[in-house]
């Protein structure tokens, strides 16, 4: 797999249907979508680029801002058992004024 790092590189459409796994939808997620955020499951080794163009491109959208957040992986004991979390990663979309997603729907 090609890790895109340049900014006017635009993603294939196999990466673009890659990069956004899933809309996350808790309370939080949609309380921030009165100030025109959306949040979505992201890969690991995605970037604020590639995310902006897929973004854009699968929803025909203008995205002002991308945020990111990585989620560590931890150590966790169930039952007994040691277990070990998955390690995520969480994009942030602001979209310009008067633009909108529905996440409920698929694409």
């Amino acid at each position: 797999m090609r890790k895109y790092t340049g900014r006017d590189v635009k993603p294939s459409k196999g990466r673009i249907y890659e990069l956004i796994r899933s809309p996350v939808v808790t309370e939080k997620a949609t309380l921030i979508s009165e100030f025109n955020q959306v949040t979505f499951r992201v890969p690991l080794d995605a970037n604020k680029f590639e995310i902006k163009a897929a973004v854009e491109d699968l929803f025909k959208v203008k995205v002002t801002a991308v945020n990111t957040l990585r989620k560590k992986g931890k150590v966790k004991r169930f039952q007994g058992y040691i277990g070990k979390q998955v390690e995520t990663k969480k994009a942030v979309v602001t979209l310009a004024e008067g633009q909108s997603i529905d996440v409920m729907t698929g694409i």
